[in-house]
């Protein structure tokens, strides 16, 4: 089944040409199928290319979704033109009173900053309160994972030494659960972070489950409210080269820029890289879209909370 799509989005024409079935809003209307509705909360500076790594990954399930793009109202984007927001994004505010069968907030890059620091702190622990009761199931995602385990159970973050960039092994710590179904032994996922998460926390708090975790990227995915939140430190939803993109953006406009580690074709960034993670990333959205919020999510979408 297609997704469901704002006319005229970019990545319409950018994943029809990868083979993908999506369609506009005024197609979607003929069909009458009440779509799960996804609200995705976009943070990443580069709206438009975060949008299609979404999208393609949401694609891989045979349910109509409705895709909606929240924004925040004290944040202006700097890197997005100004009427592709006003065009595809709606403010929270616009979107408070509405339910929501999913929902997935992304990274920032404002992790260095103390999360009280950060220009729409407040903003978002609202949509981080609003989720609970409005939302069947939520994935935070890198920053958004660090924050919303602060805000909503109180877990710091600390420091790295020096930048977590690679692709690096992960372990389910209990592949019995629907998450993982499907998935081997370990999988392979994408990291681009300064901050961490301590194993520690996480263990001493009763609402808190370590559901995957790696002996080089420490913390990977942590659930709670039993799968209405997942908290992933990691980045899944990366395209083959976007690790490439940044390692070369800031080669030589910062100290502490290394080569990403398990990523380049032998070590060798002229090589390209080698994709490691983008089956296990498919199979990860499909299985919680199908587990924890289709099977999960009420059919009068009012009744959810």
């Amino acid at each position: 089944m297609p997704l469901r799509l704002p006319d005229r989005l970019p990545a319409i024409d950018l994943l029809k040409k990868e083979n993908i079935f999506v369609m506009d809003s005024t197609r979607a209307h003929a069909q009458d199928i009440r779509p799960l509705r996804i609200v995705v909360l976009n943070l990443m500076p580069l709206k438009i290319t975060t949008e299609t790594d979404l999208v393609r990954l949401l694609s891989n399930t045979p349910l109509q979704l409705e895709i909606i793009f929240m924004k925040l109202k004290s944040h202006t984007p700097k890197n997005t033109p100004i009427e592709h927001m006003m065009m595809f994004y709606k403010d929270f505010d616009l979107l408070r009173d509405q339910k929501f069968d999913g929902m997935i907030i992304t990274g920032a890059p404002v992790e260095t900053m103390p999360f009280e620091d950060v220009a729409y702190w407040d903003e978002i622990t609202q949509i981080f309160t609003w989720a609970h009761t409005h939302v069947t199931s939520t994935l935070y995602i890198c920053w958004a994972a660090q924050a919303g385990l602060y805000y909503n159970y109180g877990i710091p973050k600390y420091d790295l030494p020096k930048k977590m960039f690679g692709v690096f092994r992960q372990k389910p710590t209990d592949k019995q659960l629907p998450i993982f179904r499907g998935f081997d032994d370990y999988f392979m996922m994408p990291h681009s972070r300064h901050t961490e998460l301590h194993l520690a926390d996480i263990a001493n708090n009763p609402n808190l489950t370590l559901i995957a975790e790696s002996v080089e990227s420490g913390v990977s995915i942590v659930m709670a409210r039993s799968g209405r939140e997942f908290y992933i430190t990691g980045h899944l939803e990366y395209a083959p080269d976007t690790l490439d993109k940044e390692y070369k953006r800031d080669m030589g406009k910062r100290t502490d820029v290394e080569m990403p580690i398990n990523y380049y074709l032998d070590d060798n960034p002229e090589n390209g890289p080698l994709v490691t993670w983008r089956a296990h990333a498919n199979l990860l959205f499909s299985n919680w879209i199908n587990y924890y919020v289709y099977q999960e999510t009420p059919y009068n979408i009012e009744d959810i909370g």
